[in-house]
């Protein structure tokens, strides 16, 4: 299951989260644990620089694009490999709709479109799409296959 996808910003602030199947009471030992993991890892690293952990068995992808982290969290069949996928899906599709890497004030502009292309992306901790002209299709609520 995908347990948690999370953007923050660079002075540790969250912006957009969605738990799934994590315990109310648990969330913000997640939340603290993934903005001291960025502080830790991220000051410095490139654009869209892939960084792996784990803890208490999970796993753990995270990145950093402009002024935004993105962290992914999983277990079971949710490895590392595959959360580089949704990790990726995720950088490309918020890439997409911001038109560029994005500051925090882009990422606040385009937010609704953001949580569109993340529901889309993952669905009650299930990964769904991964395409991203799919994806922006998707967020139109246009027909996959066009006439």
């Amino acid at each position: 299951m995908l347990m948690c996808v999370l953007f923050a910003n660079s002075s540790g602030n969250v912006l957009l989260e969605r738990f799934h199947g994590v315990p109310g009471e648990e969330r913000l030992h997640w939340r603290s644990f993934l903005v001291k993991l960025g502080t830790d890892n991220l000051k410095g690293a490139r654009d869209e620089e892939s960084f792996v952990a784990s803890h208490k068995s999970v796993h753990i992808t995270y990145t950093v694009m402009g002024e935004i982290w993105i962290f992914t969290v999983g277990k079971d069949e949710y490895d590392e490999l595959t959360l580089v996928e949704v990790l990726f899906s995720i950088t490309s599709s918020v890439k997409d709709v911001c038109k560029k890497i994005p500051t925090e004030r882009v990422f606040l502009d385009k937010y609704g479109k953001i949580c569109l292309c993340l529901d889309e992306i993952v669905s009650q901790g299930m990964l769904e799409h991964t395409d991203k002209d799919r994806i922006r299709r998707l967020i139109r609520l246009k027909p996959i296959a066009e006439s």
